[in-house]
């Protein structure tokens, strides 16, 4: 049994929503933010959205601190870094292979087994559970740079100054504030029929607190059950991680729609961000994406790195995935 797509490549998700109700280019909310998106109740944020957003953005930068000055008391030892790395590595697969492109754009299909490691990988990241993840990228696919685009960091044009550095911190972090109640099933009809995502789903904050528990303990055995590791392995491996990755992730919303090149001409403003490549295992190839959403791979040229994309390509060689949509250049290499 494989976790199949369930659209051809020339309608995606994103776009099916938007056809059935898209708002006019050039409308707006008086204070120049994107306008309410379909299904949304105009002006209301949703508080208890709000509230998660302190928590998701305040924790992980105190603990990104406390692990700095951790460093400058304990030092950081060869097991910090390598469960920094590690879960860094897991995490980053589990958001950019598993929330971004198999659930976000169904690019191939996976057994349950390997739909529950991006499913849980991904929670493991604590940038939300996959339903609002993916469905805030789909409604971000259909409204890109426009009204009704969740974090787009177009100017803020409301007459007071700094219009450009506002919409910047929207696009990057500011928008997980503003988030507005919403049916989010318009967007993922497809998730919410299967029973499998649904439950990894549901247990999102038990992923999250595994994500801590698990280099926290990892630390711990490395060390021989001292309690300075297992304090590195949270704090470096948990919630440093966390910190690095969300503000990796958050650069190429930002970014990723400011600054860098654009080979292809895509009617929004994405871009490809080359520094950011490694650290995004390849979601910062963000103007390829955009232009081509629906493919696996974001490496369109031999030197673009894409882990994700090479992690999928070996998942398919050893017959864990299928259907996989390669770039046309990709498949004759």
């Amino acid at each position: 049994m494989t976790v199949s797509p369930e659209r051809s490549p020339e309608k995606s998700p994103e776009t099916s929503a938007q056809s059935s109700s898209s708002p006019a280019e050039g409308t707006g909310t008086a204070a120049g933010r994107p306008a309410a998106p379909p299904g949304a109740l105009a002006g209301d944020t949703d508080a208890s959205a709000r509230r998660l957003a302190y928590v998701t953005v305040g924790v992980p930068t105190l603990g990104f601190a406390g692990a700095v000055v951790f460093a400058f008391h304990y030092g950081i030892s060869a097991v910090d870094i390598g469960l920094l790395v590690g879960m860094y590595l897991v995490t980053s697969l589990g958001v950019e292979g598993g929330f971004h492109r198999f659930f976000s754009h169904l690019s191939f299909a996976a057994k349950p087994g390997v739909t529950a490691f991006w499913g849980i990988a991904g929670s493991m990241a604590a940038q939300g559970p996959i339903v609002f993840w993916v469905a805030t990228h789909r409604q971000h696919h259909a409204f890109t740079d426009r009204d009704g685009d969740p974090h787009s960091p177009r100017p803020i044009e409301d007459g007071r100054r700094f219009a450009r550095a506002r919409g910047f911190w929207h696009g990057h972090v500011g928008w997980l504030f503003t988030v507005r109640r919403q049916n989010w099933s318009k967007y993922v009809p497809d998730l919410m029929r299967n029973r499998l995502v649904m439950k990894i789903n549901q247990y999102y904050f038990v992923w999250v607190l595994a994500g801590l528990a698990l280099p926290a303990l990892l630390g711990w055995a490395l060390t021989g059950g001292s309690a300075r590791g297992a304090a590195g392995g949270l704090l470096w491996g948990g919630l440093a991680r966390i910190f690095l990755l969300d503000h990796v992730t958050w650069s190429v919303n930002s970014i990723g729609h400011t600054l860098g090149n654009r080979p292809y001409r895509t009617r929004d403003g994405s871009r490809n961000v080359a520094p950011l490549a490694p650290f995004s295992v390849g979601g910062s190839w963000h103007n390829n994406h955009h232009a081509k959403p629906a493919l696996a791979h974001n490496r369109h040229t031999f030197w673009q790195i894409d882990i994700a994309g090479g992690v999928i390509r070996l998942l398919d060689v050893l017959g864990l995935v299928s259907h996989v949509r390669y770039p046309k250049r990709a498949r004759s290499e």
